[in-house]
């Protein structure tokens, strides 16, 4: 349906004309009743009952050597096929060492054992890790219906195939993964539309345990580095040649020759013309958009659509991304999470390849403005059929109170998709564990407990991992779709699916360093059956009519 939109000032309202002449408005900051439209979100942290005793290890040095404020990501997926969503933590390592020389260090997977309960199987799955790890990815890159794990860190990446009895192997150097930079995640998707996923390696910065500088004051207290004091990297993308192996492709493909900053990736279609694109977040510096243009090429167009950075045109420290459909017009938009004074940019797309900054239109600007973030998550919490925004929260820097009024440890964050282009912090209402402040990190969302609702995972540094799981009132209806690929790639990611009037994309790919490989979920109100579409990537369109809602859906792609 094709749209326009006229716009009243930075902190005034959006009308948003539909064709046929029908309007609706993107309210600005002084909607009273919008609290009393949108349905509660509430959370409890069940971490402790459930067995999660994982605690992030950054190994803090007075030096204060940057890559401790960096870890680390979370996954969400099936690891052992039961039907039941497992978690992944990375981990960091021993400084100056760089080495998991100690089991505090350990990268964790726990598996869930059924009733919100999991068990720690590190061990037995070969999964502890080496070396100082930031951020993972979850895949099927073989196509053998078993995900499988990719890891990445300071000059120590690495690929877990899956062995299907519960046990990973490292396959790092056969598969011809570099492991020479500091990387901070990567993501899985299809961008030649091969039927094998890719691999997308976001790096970071140039640095070494040799070339640490002093950043404080003159008397001598250490802070963080700034970004700006270290060369940026191109990022990597690994063809799957579809025997193990990978062909790095950077250079050919039109990513290498943009130097960044990177610090996470997110993938959708966002000019809806069937292939794959790459957003990525890069700390102070513009992010890059990386448009694809078939054939194996990309070309780089953040500037140009309108994404690369907020209205004021500043640049910003762009942590977390996700990219999906906020405003259910079918076409992904980009939210971002920053720091405090930076505001929280969403990028809403207006199509013909265009993004408009609407932060202050959908009061996320003013919602933000003061909080510090990393990992965004644009997924429906109260099953309403609107996705809601999920934030992990905490500033980078540890020194900050000292010279600015921002806490260094804040709460997470949660904000109510009203329906009308604009949200509401629903933070205050979200439950009392909620309201506790922490040094979060990464977030990865699945129903973890067959309920229904989407519950949460979030990674702490010096502290006990949070697992959020949703006590949003009942009575709200909703549907996850598991898609089985044949000619597209067995996770079936990159496809598009419609329920209704949503549309959502599979991904694993979402937040800070994070990754949650779980069936597409929608929320839908009071609706008891629905249509589903699926628009797979091999171009097949399949379509499942009067489907009762409150299900898992499997989906597998037909033969032909």
């Amino acid at each position: 349906m094709k749209k326009m939109s006229v716009c009243f000032g930075i902190l005034g309202s959006c009308v948003v004309a539909l064709a046929g002449g029908a309007a609706y408005a993107y309210l600005g900051p002084t909607d009273a009743s919008q609290a009393q439209r949108v349905p509660p979100i509430r959370f409890r942290n069940v971490a402790a009952e459930a067995g999660i005793d994982f605690v992030l290890e950054n190994s803090a040095t007075p030096e204060k050597q940057l890559i401790e404020t960096m870890p680390g990501g979370v996954v969400a997926f099936d690891y052992d096929g039961d039907g039941r969503i497992d978690i992944f933590f990375t981990n960091g390592a021993g400084l100056p060492s760089l080495e998991k020389n100690q089991p505090k260090f350990r990268n964790r997977l726990y598996r869930n054992i059924g009733g919100m309960k999991f068990r720690d199987v590190t061990e037995e799955a070969g999964l502890a890790g080496t070396g100082y790890s930031m951020g993972a990815a979850a895949g099927d890159f073989d196509n053998d219906g078993r995900p499988d794990l990719f890891v990445a860190g300071v000059n120590a990446n690495r690929l877990y195939r899956n062995l299907g009895d519960g046990k990973f192997v490292d396959v790092t150097r056969r598969a011809g993964i570099r492991d020479d930079v500091w990387s901070i995640t990567g993501g899985w998707f299809d961008f030649d539309g091969d039927g094998k996923l890719d691999l997308f390696v976001v790096n970071y910065l140039k640095w070494s345990i040799a070339n640490t500088l002093f950043c404080g004051d003159p008397n001598g207290a250490r802070a963080y580095c700034h970004p700006k004091l270290f060369d940026g990297l191109p990022n990597t993308l690994y063809r799957n040649r579809g025997d193990g192996t990978f062909e790095d492709v950077s250079l050919t493909a039109g990513v290498a020759q943009q130097t960044g900053k990177g610090m996470s990736v997110a993938f959708a279609d966002y000019d809806v013309d069937g292939r794959p694109d790459v957003y990525v977040t890069n700390d102070k510096i513009p992010s890059f958009l990386f448009h694809n243009l078939g054939q194996g090429r990309f070309e780089e167009v953040a500037l140009e659509s309108g994404a690369a950075l907020p209205d004021h045109g500043k640049e910003i420290s762009a942590m977390g991304v996700d990219f999906r459909d906020y405003d259910n017009d079918g076409l992904p938009d980009i939210a971002v999470a920053a720091l405090a004074g930076e505001t929280f940019p969403l990028f809403r797309n207006v199509g013909k390849g265009l993004f408009r900054d609407a932060a202050y239109v959908s009061r996320m600007g003013q919602l933000t403005n003061r909080r510090s973030g990393w990992s965004p998550l644009l997924v429906d919490l109260n099953n309403d059929g609107w996705k809601d925004l999920f934030v992990s929260g905490s500033h980078v820097n540890d020194t900050v109170e000292s010279f600015e009024a921002t806490p260094y440890r804040s709460p997470s964050a949660v904000f109510a998709n009203a329906g009308d282009g604009t949200f509401r912090d629903s933070s205050a209402d979200a439950g009392p564990d909620f309201q506790v402040p922490g040094v979060h990190r990464g977030a990865a969302f699945a129903d973890f407990n067959g309920d229904g609702k989407l519950d949460v995972v979030v990674s702490l540094i010096g502290g006990r991992a949070e697992l959020w799981q949703n006590d949003s009132p009942a009575g709200n209806t909703w549907i996850d779709v598991k898609l089985t690929g044949v000619r597209s790639n067995r996770d079936g990611i990159g496809a598009r699916v419609q329920v209704a009037n949503q549309r959502n994309q599979m991904t694993s790919n979402a937040g800070y360093a994070s990754s949650s490989l779980v069936p597409v979920h929608f929320g839908l109100g009071k609706a008891t059956q629905v249509d589903v579409e699926v628009l797979w990537p091999s171009g097949t369109r399949q379509t499942l009519r009067g489907v009762r809602t409150n299900q898992v859906l499997a989906v597998r792609e037909p033969e032909k």
